[in-house]
């Protein structure tokens, strides 16, 4: 790759770093435990579009992925997916001025990739060294910027603005892209896939019963989401926890 790309690259990295901030800059903290679903109509749309691609495709393909692929095979494509993802979240600790989690990313990145054969093993967390898991819209959710309203994308499904935004600058600010070739990259993406296909194998009776077997799939799934991304952002302070095989339509006094 030029100099001249590299740079060009850099600096319109740089350019949404920059408005990202302004935005979290002008942000305030929103009341905790409200649900903002402006888009609600259109979101249950995306909801059902979701669901008929996980009947049709996800939940097959996952199946039969999960059943073919022998569970130390699939870990360790899983594993090596996540240890790609080890420099962005050290960048994002280091933004969130939490070195101590930058270090510890740092140290598990250096063991698995050099002991661990590329990341396919993972003897960094028998040594101690387990990831830190963050992402920028973690880093925006420090940083003040507001949660914004819930969304549900096709094919990504549930997220919020902010997270949106956040998942956008990860993207763009991946720090291994600007140094793989096309095929290096579509390893990335690939492994990536079927991480994803083997956490929907594993999860498959929790996702079923969310998806197939509730009330309404889509206001579980959005309280689901939004627990347990707010539940992971508190680090561990005290917040409500959604169980998420409770259906919010039941009853509570029935018997």
């Amino acid at each position: 790759m030029s100099s001249l790309r590299k740079a060009t690259l850099w600096s319109g990295r740089l350019a949404v770093l920059s408005t990202v901030l302004f935005l979290s800059a002008c942000a305030h903290p929103e009341a905790p435990g409200t649900i903002r679903d402006p888009y609600e109509s259109r979101n249950r749309q995306i909801h059902e579009a979701n669901k008929s691609l996980d009947r049709g495709v996800f939940r097959p393909v996952s199946t039969a992925y999960g059943k073919a692929v022998p569970r130390p095979v699939r870990s360790g494509v899983s594993n090596f997916a996540s240890n790609l993802s080890l420099p962005g979240a050290m960048i994002n600790s280091l933004l969130q001025f939490r070195p101590g989690d930058a270090v510890q990313n740092g140290t598990r990145f250096l063991i698995n990739t050099t002991v661990g054969l590329g990341g396919i093993l993972d003897p960094a967390t028998r040594m101690g060294a387990t990831k830190v898991d963050t992402d920028f819209g973690e880093t925006l959710y420090v940083w003040g910027m507001r949660e914004g309203a819930y969304v549900e994308f096709p094919v990504l499904g549930p997220m919020t603005e902010r997270a949106m935004i956040g998942r956008a600058v990860d993207f763009a600010m991946n720090p291994l892209r600007p140094l793989a070739n096309s095929e290096e990259r579509n390893v990335m993406a690939g492994t990536g896939v079927l991480r994803g296909a083997d956490a929907r194998y594993e999860n498959s009776d929790l996702v079923d019963s969310v998806l197939y077997e509730s009330a309404d799939s889509y206001a579980q799934s959005r309280q689901i989401y939004l627990d347990s991304r707010r539940h992971k952002l508190s680090r561990n302070q005290e917040t409500d926890y959604f169980d998420p095989y409770e259906d919010p339509y039941e009853d509570p006094n029935a018997q």
